[in-house]
C-alpha cells in the first residue's frame, strides 16, 4: 500500500556509553513495538563511590552475604570447622557470649554472625581485607571497623575466657603429674613474627634476625591458657618478663632458661632433658637428675603442645600481619582466648587429633645467663628440687626390681 510504513523488525541494541570508539556493554535488551525490556545477560557490578563498596544492588548484595554465611554455618559442622575452626553449636554460643558479655551488638548494617564469622576467617586463614570485601560485598572500611569491634569484645572477656589454675592434688594418680604436688601448670615463651615501623625494628629483632614480639604463656594441665603476656620486644629474655607474670601460690614448671626458684621449678642444667632426646634411645636414666629431667620434660611439654596447637589453628600467627603493633598484640591474646573457648565448648578438638608439624612448635632460644636474674637460686630451693627428684628416682628404681 502506498505510503504505508515499512514493517518494523525487532533488533538487538546495546545500552551503555561509548568511550573512544568502544562500547561499554552493560546488558542487551530486545526492543520491539510495545514490548517490555527483557534483560538477556548478567548484571555487571558497579562501584558505589559513596559507600566504597562493590554494589550489585541492595537486594543482590544482601543475598550474596546471606548465601556466603549460609555456606559456612548452615550446611553442617564440616564447613564451619574448616572456615571458623569451631562447629556450628560453638559458633552460636560464641555469638551469644560476645553479645551478652562482650558488648558486641548489631547496628542494622552488619549482622552479628557475619561480624564474628569475618573475624574468625581472618584469624584462621590470615585473609586480607580485600578478600573479605569480595566475599561479603563489603567495603574495606566496613571490614576493618567490625574486625576491631569483635576484637575489642573478645579482649573485654579475658577474665571469663582465661582458665583457672588448680594445683596437683595429693591424691593425684596421673603418672605425668602426681609427683609434682602443688604444681599449677607450665610456663614458657614463644616468638610471634610482627610488623613494626622501621625505626622500631632493632627493638624487636631476635638473635636469629627475625622481627618478633615475645609472648609469655602459662597453661594448666588441660592445655588451657591461664595467663598470656604479649607485647615484649623480641630481644627481651623470657626471664625479664617474669616480673609481669601474675602467679599466686604453688609453682609452675619452667625450662632451663629460667633459674630454679620460688614458684618456678626448673630442670637440672647440663643433663638430658627434652622428650625427643629420650625418644632417640633406650638408655635408662643413670641418676636422679636425669630421671627428674625426664619426668619434668614430659609434664612441661604441655605448654609446648599448647603453643603448637595455637599456631596450627590460627594462620595469622604463622606470618607477620600489617595491623598496628598494639592490634597485633591484642590478636595474639584473642587467639589464646578463643582456643580456650573452643576446647571448652567442643567435645573433641579436631585440631588436636592431627599431629603437629615442627613449624608449629616453639623454637627454644635459651636466654643469655646475664639476663636470667629475676629469680634467685638458693640452697634451700636446690634442696627442695633434690628432694622431689630423689623421691621420684627411688620409687622408679624400686618398681623396676619388683
Amino acid at each position: 500500500m502506498a505510503g504505508a510504513l515499512p514493517e518494523h523488525k525487532p533488533a538487538l541494541a546495546e545500552e551503555g556509553n561509548g568511550l573512544c570508539g568502544e562500547k561499554k556493554t552493560r546488558r542487551k535488551t530486545i526492543i520491539g513495538s510495545g514490548k517490555k525490556l527483557v534483560p538477556t545477560a548478567e548484571v555487571v557490578p558497579n562501584w558505589n563511590r559513596s559507600s566504597r563498596e562493590v554494589s550489585l544492588g541492595g537486594r543482590m548484595n544482601s543475598r550474596i552475604r546471606r548465601d556466603a554465611l549460609e555456606r559456612i554455618i548452615g550446611e553442617g559442622d564440616r564447613n564451619c570447622i574448616w572456615e571458623l575452626r569451631m562447629n556450628t553449636n560453638a559458633f552460636a554460643n560464641l555469638c551469644e557470649l560476645l553479645q551478652v558479655q562482650g558488648g558486641l551488638c548489631e547496628d542494622g548494617q552488619v549482622s552479628l554472625p557475619e561480624q564474628v564469622a569475618t573475624f574468625l576467617i581472618i584469624l584462621a586463614h590470615h585473609k586480607k581485607n580485600r578478600s573479605l570485601q569480595v566475599r561479603f560485598c563489603r567495603s574495606g572500611k566496613t571490614v576493618s571497623k567490625y574486625f576491631n569491634k569483635v576484637l575489642k569484645a573478645i579482649i573485654r572477656m579475658q577474665k571469663l575466657l582465661f582458665a583457672k589454675a588448680s594445683p596437683v592434688e595429693e591424691d593425684c594418680i596421673d603418672p605425668t603429674w602426681r609427683k609434682f604436688k602443688g604444681c599449677l601448670g607450665a610456663l614458657n615463651g614463644i616468638y610471634i613474627e610482627v610488623t613494626v615501623p622501621e625505626s622500631d625494628k632493632s627493638r624487636y629483632r631476635t638473635r636469629k634476625g627475625k622481627i618478633c614480639t615475645n609472648v609469655l604463656g602459662v597453661c594448666n594441665r588441660e592445655m588451657s591458657f591461664v595467663y598470656v603476656l604479649s607485647g615484649w620486644e623480641g630481644s627481651a629474655s623470657d626471664s625479664r618478663i617474669l616480673r609481669d607474670a601474675i602467679t599466686r601460690g604453688n609453682y609452675y614448671l619452667v625450662d632451663a632458661g629460667y633459674t630454679n626458684g620460688p614458684r618456678f621449678l626448673a630442670p637440672y642444667k647440663g643433663t638430658r632433658y627434652h622428650v625427643r632426646e629420650w625418644a632417640q634411645g633406650t638408655r635408662a636414666p643413670r641418676n636422679y637428675q636425669e630421671y627428674f629431667n625426664r619426668k619434668h620434660s614430659s609434664a612441661r611439654n604441655v605448654i609446648e603442645r599448647c603453643f603448637g596447637l595455637l599456631k596450627k589453628r590460627w594462620s595469622i600467627l604463622r606470618s607477620p600481619s600489617f595491623y598496628p603493633i598494639k592490634t597485633q598484640n591484642q590478636i595474639i591474646i584473642a587467639c589464646c582466648l578463643l582456643q580456650n573457648f573452643i576446647r571448652k565448648n567442643m567435645d573433641m578438638d579436631p585440631e588436636e587429633q592431627t599431629s603437629f608439624l615442627d613449624e608449629f612448635l616453639p623454637v627454644e632460644e635459651e636466654a643469655p645467663d646475664e639476663l636470667i636474674d629475676v629469680v634467685e637460686n638458693t640452697n634451700e630451693l636446690t634442696q627442695w628440687r633434690d628432694n622431689i627428684a630423689i623421691e621420684m628416682y627411688e620409687e622408679w628404681r624400686t618398681s623396676r626390681t619388683e
